[in-house]
């Protein structure tokens, strides 16, 4: 498969990891994505595919893209032969201004983008970058884009409707702190350094990442352990946990479980069946096969 990146230009790198751009037949019918601290949303250029998250035990199609904010659960796509997509990876707040309802109504919940932006606004969009000369003019185009909305939603523009109001700030402070350190932070601290209350923090979180500043912190925290995974070497699972900040193994154990449905040792199985199978392929420490 063809995976190109590039990280958007100011404003949008505050809010925005990477635009991505993805191209070919995928390694397996079915992969799993682990949750981590990340919102996503596709645009689709090629055929269906079909996703199943959360608590769904049925899959649901996706012809024109999908938009996901921050996961709690795995997410299982079946990504058809011939892909052909471009997206965002969104930090965990960065999604918000992009959105016409609170986060939390599309927690484990994936939409179309029709849903969010309009149909006319999405098929207007998608037959541009389906003519676009090359992944590179096609990142350009979805830039384009996301930087005209944005000005809209922060009143350089006519349209108002989805701006996240001035929780945004303060969503995005608290959560960068979460992030620097993997997690391993006091819910308790933020709070009281923002001089609001506890359930205000866990309001506006959940308005603009989708989930509480306690769940995004277990998420960083998860991400962390993930991310530390050599699936070519031992893994001293013991260590691993103890640097991520988890009680115990069993602790670890558990919320892995919780995360991803696998055991740390089943979940290294299949990265390692991932690696034989398509050494240095895009996708390698991403998607999962799903069992």
């Amino acid at each position: 498969m063809e995976y190109v990146s590039a990280v958007p230009r100011p404003p949008l790198d505050g809010l925005i990891d990477d635009l991505y751009y993805l191209e070919g037949t995928p390694p397996y019918p079915r992969l799993t994505l682990p949750p981590m601290p990340s919102a996503l949303l596709i645009l689709n250029l090629g055929p269906p595919f079909r996703i199943r998250a959360g608590a769904d035990t049925e899959t649901a199609g996706y012809a024109d893209g999908c938009v996901v904010t921050t996961p709690t659960r795995a997410i299982e796509f079946g990504y058809p032969p011939g892909t052909r997509s471009v997206g965002v990876h969104f930090k965990p707040w960065g999604l918000a201004p992009f959105l016409r309802m609170p986060a939390a109504e599309l927690c484990d919940r994936p939409v179309t983008v029709e849903r969010v932006w309009g149909r006319p606004a999405v098929a207007s969009l998608r037959d541009r970058l389906a003519t676009a000369a090359g992944p590179y003019e096609m990142l350009a185009l979805l830039e384009e884009e996301l930087t005209g909305r944005l000005r809209e939603t922060t009143g350089l523009g006519p349209a108002r409707h989805a701006s996240p109001g001035p929780g945004l700030g303060l969503v995005q402070h608290a959560s960068s702190v979460i992030a620097a350190a993997d997690g391993a932070v006091a819910i308790s601290d933020l709070s009281a350094t923002a001089g609001v209350s506890s359930t205000h923090l866990a309001q506006r979180f959940k308005e603009i990442v989708g989930v509480t500043p306690k769940r995004l912190a277990r998420t960083y925290r998860f991400a962390s352990a993930v991310l530390a995974i050599d699936p070519a070497e031992p893994v001293d699972w013991v260590e691993l946990a103890a640097r991520a900040g988890y009680f115990d193994q069993a602790h670890f154990g558990h919320e892995f479980r919780a995360f991803t449905g696998l055991t740390p040792t089943r979940y290294i199985d299949v990265r390692r069946r991932f690696l034989r199978e398509h050494p240095g392929h895009a996708l390698d420490a991403g998607p999962l096969p799903a069992d």
